[in-house]
């Protein structure tokens, strides 16, 4: 079960996940706004994941072909340096 409190002008929440409080800012202040956002919370909580949090999954590749082109657009000095890098670690990662 989780509360509802006002900080400041905003309503934030408080709930409990594995016995540890998370505190949050709704960035509204209409309560039944709040007990949405709340339900949606403890939901979350219920299906076991982690609430407010959604991690997109990157591949190193991507990674670091990100890195590459950073160094191409930005004509880095050391771009040899940085794919030497860049396929010795490709190379750990496939063995």
């Amino acid at each position: 079960m989780g509360c509802i409190y006002r900080r400041g002008k905003k309503l934030w929440i408080r709930y409990y996940r594995n016995g540890k409080a998370f505190a949050e800012s709704t960035g509204s202040d209409k309560m039944e706004v709040v007990k949405r956002f709340l339900q949606k919370r403890e939901s979350e909580v219920a299906m076991g994941g982690m609430p407010g949090i959604y991690l997109d999954r990157v591949t190193f590749d991507e990674l670091a072909q990100d890195f590459i082109t950073d160094y191409k657009i930005n004509k880095r000095k050391s771009l040899d340096r940085a794919e030497l890098a860049v396929s010795t670690w490709s190379g750990l990662s496939e063995a």
